[in-house]
């Protein structure tokens, strides 16, 4: 069985190779006698000796190893001689070692000590009384120390009396009926086997070695923990985020995050005093009214920023649900600032020119063009009255917030709307639609099959800014306002009754946009493949916007909701329209 216990060894010793001006001193450390253990005969093989860490290993008084005023010296070389190991023993000159290299120079200690541990052993038997053999196969020496009284008798300081030194064989004690039952008892309560506690009497271990081995045992058992970083109760953004997202609850239902129940059931009264209270600032005694103004007023409160959060969330909830089906029909862009932008379009290369017999390249250009568009900021103030947060009237504030996410999308829509069917001038001079460009009907119809495969056809044949490629747009979507949702929706369902995705993979998609009027409808191609609508954003506030607004004039709180939008065309040659009949 391998083991790595730690292991001792001692000897007596006459130590007349003292240097007194090196510091110096010889031992022989070991000289491999076998020692009686408890159950076993002990045998230390040479051969197994690992010897690379022997220079360095520290001297100790007694194995005492608790401070570093135990290291009463260090080896300095080694040798094996007549079959017994020799260090080279450099003595420390520190004062609180002196009386030990005292008593070493006087020969009053005699004895030297190893400590080693072995990582293999080689099971056998006497031949002669058939006893128990452990032979360390493989082990090396950690330390070594001087010591009163030693168990190999060879181990010793050198000198000139050595062979008349009249050496003792220390016998091991036998372990005691108490030590024996305590390292049974350590390795039940580890869940180690009877075999392991065996082996630990056996290998003579005192009780504090066998705790720890079987500490270490039940190390190797249990499973390595996977921790994970995650926000602090205490982190003042993660709390804002769980209580924003509580109050957002309240005010318009909706999914709640686990994270957020233990805040589903505060109050705004309740959450105003937690800001505070985070804050520093004591509640004791306050009322509602003083609690709410002082939660507004100071500094360095969470609570503005709190409420500001959950009206963000709901705004935004309602303002997704009511964006205009157009959005889809646009390439979205985002803009650094409120200056005029200029949307650039690179002409097509056209196709590779035919290589002459000198093998020349001819030079080509691309056209070009763009298209302007600007931001415009949008908003309107929400009061959220002294009278509402003392009754804690979520669902009012949640119908206000909604109401400005409705009206934010509604502002987009109608911006939307008004630049699709305005047909306005592009950078050519041209409006979006003419019958010059080939993407309006030269006479208006009605939504048949006919008139729809007019469209597409006109859209296939578009050519790029060079004039001559033909770009392949693809209409992917037809829109319409609702007086011909009905119409569109037979049109479409009798064409694509008997086809299936692999025989038509593209299917023109309906968009009914309910502030289209009249009869004309459009057909679009994706924004993907071919631009031509785009509305914008300003790069650092995408979508609306609520922010707290300082404010002396109301009680309560305030604040402003603001969108920065803007729209326009991009391009013509992925949009067609005929205006009805």
């Amino acid at each position: 069985m391998e083991t790595q216990a730690f292991l001792t060894r001692r000897a007596v010793f006459a130590p007349d190779t003292f240097n007194a001006d090196a510091g110096t001193v010889e031992a022989v450390i070991s000289t491999f006698a076998p020692v009686q253990r408890k159950g076993f005969m002990e045998r230390l093989d040479p051969a197994g000796l690992d010897t690379s860490r022997l220079i360095g290993a520290p001297v100790l008084d007694g194995h005492r190893q608790g401070s570093a005023r135990d290291v009463i010296g260090t080896i300095t070389g080694h040798r094996m001689e007549d079959g017994k190991l020799v260090a080279t023993i450099r003595l420390s000159g520190a004062a609180d070692a002196a009386p030990i290299v005292e008593r070493i120079r006087e020969g009053t200690i005699k004895g030297v000590s190893i400590g080693y541990r072995v990582t293999r052993w080689a099971e056998s038997a006497d031949p002669n009384s058939r006893a128990r053999v452990r032979t360390a196969a493989a082990w090396s020496i950690s330390e070594v120390s001087a010591v009163p009284i030693p168990a190999d008798p060879g181990s010793q300081f050198r000198g000139e009396s050595m062979e008349n030194e009249d050496l003792q064989v220390e016998n091991t004690e036998d372990k005691t009926t108490e030590t024996r039952a305590a390292i049974r008892q350590i390795c039940r309560s580890a869940g180690m086997t009877a075999e392991q506690a065996d082996d630990m009497i056996d290998r003579d271990l005192s009780i504090t070695e066998a705790r720890a081995e079987a500490f270490e045992a039940m190390q190797r058992r249990t499973p390595a923990r996977i921790r994970t970083a995650a926000p602090a109760n205490d982190d003042a953004a993660a709390l804002r985020t769980r209580q924003a997202d509580a109050l957002a609850f309240r005010m318009a239902g909706g999914e709640l995050p686990d994270a957020s129940r233990e805040f589903v059931n505060m109050s705004l009264r309740d959450m105003a005093a937690d800001a505070l209270t985070r804050a520093g600032e004591s509640t004791r005694g306050l009322s509602a009214d003083e609690l709410f103004q002082r939660a507004a007023a100071h500094g360095t409160s969470d609570f503005p920023l709190l409420v500001s959060n959950a009206m963000g969330k709901v705004a935004l909830d309602s303002y997704r649900a009511a964006e205009s089906p157009l959005k889809a029909l646009a390439r979205q862009r985002t803009l650094p600032n409120f200056k005029e932008s200029t949307s650039i379009r690179l002409g097509e290369m056209g196709r590779l020119e035919e290589m002459t017999e000198h093998g020349e390249f001819k030079a080509t250009s691309r056209a070009e063009a763009g298209e302007k568009m600007a931001l415009k900021t949008f908003g309107r103030a929400i009061n959220v009255s002294r009278k509402l947060l003392i009754d804690d009237d979520l669902n009012m504030l949640g119908d206000m917030t909604a109401a400005i996410g409705a009206a934010a999308a509604q502002t987009e829509a109608e911006e939307l709307v008004a630049t699709f069917i305005g047909n306005p001038d592009l950078s050519d001079g041209t409006a979006v639609f003419a019958t010059g460009r080939g993407n309006m009907a030269a006479a208006g119809a009605d939504i048949t099959e006919t008139s729809l495969d007019a469209a597409r056809l006109a859209m296939r044949g578009v050519k790029g800014l060079d004039g001559k490629t033909i770009i392949g747009v693809t209409p992917r979507y037809l829109v319409i306002g609702p007086e011909l949702e009905t119409k569109a929706e037979k049109l479409l369902a009798a064409i694509y009754a008997a086809t299936t995705d692999d025989v038509q993979p593209i299917k023109l998609k309906l968009v009914v946009e309910p502030r289209i009027t009249g009869t004309g409808w459009y057909v679009m191609a994706d924004p993907a493949a071919v631009p031509s609508l785009q509305f914008a954003y300003l790069s650092s506030a995408q979508g609306v916007q609520i922010q707290r607004q300082e404010a002396w004039t109301t009680l309560g709180m305030q604040y402003r909701a603001f969108l920065d939008f803007g729209t326009g065309w991009a391009d013509w040659r992925g949009a067609y329209f005929n205006e009805g009949a």
